[in-house]
């Protein structure tokens, strides 16, 4: 007995036995390589749906366009409401708005490029001057309440360098309020008018209007916001008994985008200024010197500067 058990220990189990247990083992391993393999497969397939996503979305397509309301109604409603005389009311639009903002904000990061290159001149105009005073009006609010947008950040102007606006659709990243002003607006379109414009949310800029840009009315809205901008004497003004015309630090760091569209600043100027005014500095012999800039918040709340 001993010897037989010995025995059939060293051997293994007989030969039909064994037959069965390799056909199981074959067929186990069979299903999980099998198994394995559908798996893979499946995960490839998710992975290269996502990739198009992504190319879609890079190259404007069909998943990440949306109908886009060229009316800019809904920043007009916000606009409407919170901005009197080009001051703001934060505190209130921070309270009872923020919600209507991110809608807003969000059917600009829907535009993809395959519906915005379809787009006039002025839509896109239109579409990057809104962009850029809704954004900073929103990164104003994230930081609210405070006594200047140069506050934000480690650095003065640091605020206009982070990377906070999502247009992935349109531009393929995360963009700046620099991005919008220096490399889209200033590069790609090429008109001095967008300075009386975009508001950087301080007391020396220009006045926030309360209604949104349209490309319908463009036009006559910018020529509006540069003579709302140079008449206002906190901001320009002439003094005719030494003939110096002083005029907003704008002017001085943007004097190459105004001499492109005017033989000298008095000339640009004199398009906007009242009759009078115009007259005198055309007659020529007109010195110019700039003012110093208030980086105060454009706000008109109390609250704005705890």
């Amino acid at each position: 007995m001993t010897t037989d058990v010995a025995k059939c220990v060293r051997t293994g189990p007989t030969s039909g036995e064994g037959g069965s247990s390799a056909r199981w083992a074959r067929r186990t391993a069979f299903g999980f390589f099998g198994a394995l393999l559908v798996f893979l497969a499946g995960l490839w397939a998710w992975r290269a749906n996502g990739s198009d996503r992504e190319a879609a979305a890079r190259a404007g397509g069909p998943d990440s366009c949306a109908l886009f309301d060229q009316e800019h109604a809904a920043w007009t409603a916000i606009l409407s409401r919170y901005v009197t005389n080009g001051s703001v009311d934060y505190a209130g639009l921070k309270r009872s708005a923020t919600g209507e903002l991110t809608s807003y904000l969000r059917s600009l990061e829907s535009v993809c490029r395959r519906h915005f290159d379809s787009w006039t001149r002025e839509q896109k105009l239109a579409y990057w001057i809104n962009a850029y005073n809704a954004y900073t009006v929103k990164l104003v609010l994230d930081h609210y309440p405070l006594r200047s947008i140069r506050s934000i950040g480690l650095l003065p102007g640091a605020a206009f360098r982070e990377d906070f606006i999502p247009l992935r659709n349109l531009r393929g990243k995360t963009i700046s309020l620099d991005d919008i002003e220096h490399e889209i607006l200033r590069r790609e379109f090429g008109e001095p008018r967008i300075h009386f414009a975009i508001v950087c949310a301080s007391k020396s800029c220009p006045s926030l209007r309360s209604e949104a840009y349209r490309a319908r009315d463009l036009n006559a809205q910018l020529d509006d916001s540069a003579r709302t901008f140079i008449r206002d004497t906190t901001k320009n003004r002439f003094d005719a008994s030494t003939r110096t015309l002083h005029l907003s630090s704008i002017f001085d760091w943007f004097h190459e985008d105004f001499e492109r569209a005017a033989r000298s600043l008095p000339e640009l100027v004199a398009r906007y200024a009242d009759t009078a005014t115009a007259a005198a500095i055309s007659s020529g012999n007109v010195r110019v010197r700039f003012l110093d800039y208030d980086w105060s918040l454009n706000g008109r709340s109390r609250n704005d500067h705890r």
